[in-house]
This record gives structure tokens, sequence and C-alpha cells, in this order.
């Protein structure tokens, strides 16, 4: 299988690495190795572990980065496992971890995996083949109120009561494009660059997968896997994602938890990180104009101390 796949921001990533050497690197989110295959590329002599809960896209990861040999290998699981899998797989001095949170281009640009409202597909939306949690089981069983909750929640939708009573009149909706006509019979066609299923579409994928708080769990393995003056470097695409990564960089640089009404510290937090970067990063208008899917991407990178 052949695909159109642009890893985003890569030369941030790389250059943000440029300090961990030598070592190990940890694509968390491998992907199709497009950022593995760049940080190999740059840093002759690394090492790679790629880890995905998508066995296919595993797969396709292996035979585009065949070529380096023993460099690069992967494992079947998911990054809040980082620490357990690093260790299992005999993985030392991990310089840099880096986790990319947004859908690979198989997960976009296969129809059968219901991620992409452009198309016909079951309702399924799972990262893996594991789960009993689909985006079917949520459309058609869970209550009106509930379902607007978890809408307004991980899709930060304003219109999620309009668009919930409408899939609860629909039931049983079967598949993508069901969903689709559901969503626009509440909030109209598409008028500008966003289409009106977008939001829906991340809320219930997010659901499915735990996606935010695996965030927080995957964070907290980063750090503790890493060396110290080794790097994480986190790519999110939406400001639910963005928002726990950034408070909890902040808090791990902080030197102090304290309440701002406590005069004296007393909390005697010991900082285990400093920012590489304060302010996000984004990706270049060239990039933007190249890939469009990477409007989206902010990039935050942080030292381990």
């Amino acid at each position: 299988m052949e695909l159109d796949h642009s890893p985003v921001m890569t030369r941030e990533i790389v250059d943000a690495f440029s300090t961990c050497l030598p070592g190990s690197f940890i694509d968390g989110t491998v992907g199709l190795g497009g950022h593995s295959e760049a940080l190999l590329e740059a840093y002759p002599g690394s090492q790679a572990l790629g880890i995905d809960l998508d066995g296919e896209a595993l797969t396709l990861a292996e035979k585009k980065l065949s070529r380096f040999g023993a460099s690069f290998f992967s494992v079947k699981g998911s990054y809040c496992d980082v620490v357990d899998i690093s260790r299992r797989e005999g993985v030392g001095d991990v310089s840099g971890v880096l986790l990319d949170f947004g859908l690979s281009s198989l997960q976009l640009d296969t129809p059968v995996r219901g991620f992409s409202f452009r198309g016909d597909a079951p309702l399924d939306m799972r990262f893996g083949d594991s789960g009993d949690i689909t985006a079917a089981k949520i459309v058609n069983s869970y209550p009106q109120d509930e379902l607007a909750n978890l809408i307004f929640a991980y899709g930060e939708e304003h219109r999620s009561r309009r668009i919930s009573a409408a899939i609860v009149r629909d039931r049983p909706i079967l598949n993508t494009s069901q969903l689709v006509i559901s969503i626009e019979s509440a909030v109209g066609k598409q008028r500008g660059r966003i289409h009106p299923a977008t939001k829906t579409f991340q809320a219930l994928r997010i659901a499915v997968n735990n996606e935010l708080d695996n965030v927080k769990d995957g964070l907290k393995e980063a750090i503790k896997v890493l060396n110290v003056d080794g790097r994480l470097a986190v790519i999110s695409y939406h400001s639910l994602e963005d928002r726990i990564v950034k408070f909890f960089f902040r808090e791990q640089a902080s030197s102090c938890l304290c309440p701002r009404e406590v005069m004296v510290c007393e909390c005697d937090h010991n900082p285990s990180i400093r920012l590489v970067n304060k302010k996000i990063m984004r990706p270049s208008k060239a990039e933007i104009a190249a890939n469009f899917r990477s409007r989206s991407a902010r990039l935050r990178v942080a030292e381990k101390i």
C-alpha cells in the first residue's frame, strides 16, 4: 500500500533532538515512520523504537525503514506503557521521545477505519483493533444529554445539543455518511473551510480512544524513561491536547506548586524538566501550503534535568 505521507514539522523535530546524542529515540506514535526516518537519516548510528497501537501502520513503517536494519524496530502497544516497553525491549540511554498525537495518513485515508467524514465507512474510529468501545456504540447507545456533553467537551462544538438531538432522532446510524447527513440536518451544510462534522468526529474519536487521559499518562511515562538532558517533543493538533501538554510542562518545570496565597513555599517541588520553547512552534507557511493537514500542529519541547 502506497500512501502520500508527509510527517509534520520534520525539520523542527530533527532540530529539537540535535543535542540528544548519542542514544536511542522512542517514537511513541510512529504511524508510517516518517519522523523516525528523518531522525535516523539525520543522526547516523542512532537507534529508534517505534510504538503504535495500529498493527497495519507498524507493518508499513517496518517496510519503509528496513534499510536501517537493526537501528529501527517496532512494538505494537501504547505510548502510555513506554517505560515497561523500553525495559522489556532492552532500550537504554533514551535520548529523545517523540509523541505526535495526529492521525496518520493510513488512518485518515483508509475509509474502512471510519475516521474521515469524506466517504462511507463503518463507525469504528479505534486506533487499534482491540477495545469494546466504537463510535457506533457511542452514537447509537448514549443518552441524548450524555452524547451532547461529550460532543461539547471533546469537540468544543457549541451546537452539540442540536447535533445530539438529530443523531438520536435518526438512530440507528450505521456508517459515517449517515452520521454526516444527521449532523448537516442539525447545523447545515459546509459553508466555510471547516466541515460541520469535523468537531463531532473529533469528539467521537477522542472518546473511543480515551485520548486525553492517555496524553496525561503518556507525558508522565515519557519523562520517566528519558535520560538526564534527554528531550521530549510533543506535537498536538487541538486545544484540548495542547492545554494538557502546556500545563504538564509548566508544572514539571516549576520549582513551586503552592497556591498563590501561600507566601513561603511549602511543597518542596523539584523541577524535572526545563522548557526548550516557552511559546509553541507552528508549521511554516510553506509547509502548510504543501501539506494542509499540518495547519493545526503545535510543537512543544522540554528537556529533562
